[in-house]
């Protein structure tokens, strides 16, 4: 059996011990220069790749075929079509933004204001909050709206005011300044009055944005306020006048749940007391800036320049059918995702992965009952939820209908509005109804996976299920060490810092023993501890936030604990073969670690170090450091590079 390591992608001068990331892929990383238009690349973006041009076929395929009016196989050309079809898009202009700005000009109170962001919500331009459908943490059993702060149009409120962002601060009103030139609103100095000022008030709302670390707390994060209490905390907003120009169901903000109380304390204070003719500038700007990438060639290139080249250091916008492609996954993408399995999804993978999955909460439960600090309670309490873990593989049962989704293919911009509205109809309807438990968050081609606390469910789409996680034909070691540990991760997201505060049902609640949430807290401030003092190869001198990362380092952690045990369970105690003249578990650490080969751009690693709850790439690979057998596998000692001492390495499960 051949054993599903890339041998051409290492390093040969590196020892394991020293570096596993750099032994495994520091020959890729060598030879590989980072495409122009990506601002870091590795496994993951190979295999997206690969997938985007099926996805093209496909959608290329299906419009040759001239289907029908008003089928979805039409609708997915349509939209592609309206995308391409850049002479039309030249001619039109801003002109598809004329009515929204009609309706700006119009705006002469703060209600006004609060009015048109409702109008906002259907037609993919973002307002001060940003209303999102999900499961209410603590009663699974309903559907409920949560407010997610927003406003802003840098990434994240610390580039208002950290001074490592400050390159970033002083190039961003010239930008806003170009960018509302370009859609013929100002002009030289007047747009670049406009734009301070846009950049003044966005500096306030950030200013009342939580951090990325306070986002992640899943109990900090959640207020539940009546209509009453919505009032109270954002006196002046009529949201029952949002909710009509939203063409939402009165009932929606009967209750919600306010991810940011403060966020919304702040943005009531800002409408009375920021002028009106300020709102306007900035309800301009929000409009260019969400729709910058259906609009001509001058506007999205100064879009670009600015996200791209400025914020991530990335020198070439991606080509145009990649983004078309990208705008039929975001409105279409169960229909492509349909046709994508049925291609490219082989039956006997998912059969595989049944397999997999089951040895792994095999191993899960077994590490429960030895784990030596979960005292009985807690440990029922656990073995409850992992009994109760739904795994998703491959595709949905059910497939999402569009057949409410109208496409011309003459209206680039008025397809991703109706895009949006169907969206947001889709999902507001979901209120008062029951739980879709087989509703899918990923598409099947998208190369990626997740666990959901609120339904504990983890999830694969089909698009993952292949090398470097997952071959078919390839040594277990290897698939338990690619997506062997990425599934262990998934559950192992079940029982972190955040998902371990929810029970098998997928409730907020605490179910652990006060001793027991002391011991595991003080493993996680072990790992936040190690992690700070970590740098990615490709930002030196910026260190991790491990705080931040905790979360995905927890799980990371995990789920190579838990995949080496599954994989231990695979051979039934028998001795793995040595292939490649690697042991079974040297080939499991090497699977794990070719998982996480990549590179980033320095301007791209230090963005995603400020927003980012992933660690960087060669850190993740490397976390087996943790492990003792990693240890033992490569005979690591003092003195190597991986090397930590027994006391010093963080186990949690």
């Amino acid at each position: 059996m051949r054993s599903g390591i890339d041998h051409s992608a290492r390093d040969p001068k590196v020892r394991p011990q020293d570096d596993l990331f750099a032994h495994v892929n520091g020959g890729w990383v060598a030879r590989t220069e980072i495409p122009a238009d990506r601002g870091r690349y590795g496994s993951f973006d190979v295999l997206r790749e690969s997938a985007e041009q099926q996805v093209r076929d496909i959608i290329t395929s299906v419009a040759e075929g001239n289907p029908e009016p008003g089928t979805v196989a039409r609708k997915v050309g349509d939209l592609y079509s309206s995308f391409m079809d850049e002479e039309r898009i030249e001619q039109r202009g801003v002109e598809p933004l004329a009515p929204w700005f009609a309706a700006i000009d119009d705006v002469a109170s703060p209600q006004d204001v609060v009015v048109l962001l409702g109008r906002f919500l259907r037609s993919g331009v973002d307002g001060l909050v940003h209303p999102i459908v999900n499961t209410d943490d603590r009663d699974s059993s309903r559907y409920v709206v949560y407010f997610e702060q927003a406003g802003i149009g840098l990434p994240d409120e610390a580039y208002y005011r950290d001074p490592q962002h400050e390159s970033i601060r002083a190039a961003y009103p010239g930008h806003v300044a170009r960018m509302l030139t370009l859609a013929g609103l100002y002009a030289g100095d007047a747009a670049a009055a406009a734009a301070d000022r846009i950049v003044e008030l966005e500096t306030r709302i950030a200013a009342s944005h939580w951090d990325q670390v306070s986002n992640r707390d899943a109990v900090k994060t959640y207020t539940l306020v009546d209509r009453a209490g919505l009032a109270e905390l954002t006196p002046g907003i009529d949201w029952d006048a949002y909710l009509a120009a939203a063409q939402a169901p009165t009932t929606a903000f009967d209750q919600v749940i306010a991810r940011q109380p403060d966020h919304l304390r702040s943005i009531a204070a800002a409408l009375a007391e920021v002028d009106v003719a300020t709102w306007q500038d900035w309800l301009r700007w929000r409009v260019v800036h969400a729709l910058a990438a259906y609009l001509p060639g001058a506007i999205v290139e100064e879009n670009f320049d600015f996200y791209g080249r400025t914020l991530s250091g990335v020198p070439q916008i991606r080509d145009r059918w990649k983004r078309g492609v990208g705008l039929v996954e975001d409105a279409l993408g169960e229909a492509v995702g349909q046709l994508y399995v049925e291609k490219h999804f082989p039956p006997r993978a998912k059969e595989r992965m049944v397999e997999l999955v089951d040895n792994l909460v095999e191993a899960f439960r077994r590490d429960f009952l030895g784990l030596e600090w979960m005292h009985l309670e807690t440990r029922r309490e656990a073995l409850a939820k992992l009994d109760a873990f739904t795994p998703k593989i491959g595709y949905p049962e059910t497939w999402r209908d569009y057949s409410g989704l109208e496409v011309d293919a003459d209206d680039l911009v008025g397809n991703v509005a109706r895009a949006t509205a169907f969206e947001v109809d889709r999902n507001l309807a979901k209120l008062g109804g029951p739980v879709d438990r087989d509703e899918w968050f990923m598409t099947p081609q998208m190369v990626n996976a997740y666990y959901n606390p609120g339904l504990n469910e983890i999830v694969f789409p089909a698009a993952i299920l292949q090398p470097p996680f997952f071959d078919v034909d390839a040594d277990d070691a290897v698939n338990y060490g690619g997506i062997g540990a990425v599934i262990g991760h998934e559950i192992g997201h079940g029982f972190d810092d955040q998902g371990s505060q929810f029970d098998g049902k997928g409730n907020l609640r605490n179910w652990w023993t006060d001793e027991d949430r002391v011991n595991f807290d003080g493993r996680a401030q072990r790992l936040i501890a190690q992690f700070n003092d970590l740098e990615s190869r490709d930002a030196p001198g910026h260190k991790v936030n491990g705080a931040l990362t905790v979360g995905e380092n927890i799980g990371d952690l995990g789920g190579l604990t838990i995949g080496h045990a599954a994989y231990r369970i695979s051979t039934e105690g028998g001795e793995a073969p040595v292939i490649d003249d690697l042991t079974g578990d040297q080939r499991f650490f090497i699977g794990w670690a070719q998982v996480w080969c990549g590179a980033a751009r320095e301007a791209e690693a230090i963005r995603l170090l400020a927003i980012d709850p992933h660690a960087p790439m060669d850190l993740r690979a490397n976390a087996v450091r943790n492990l003792s057998e990693f240890h033992e596998a490569f005979d690591v000692v003092e003195g190597d590079g991986m090397w930590v001492p027994e006391d010093e390495r963080v186990r949690i499960f």
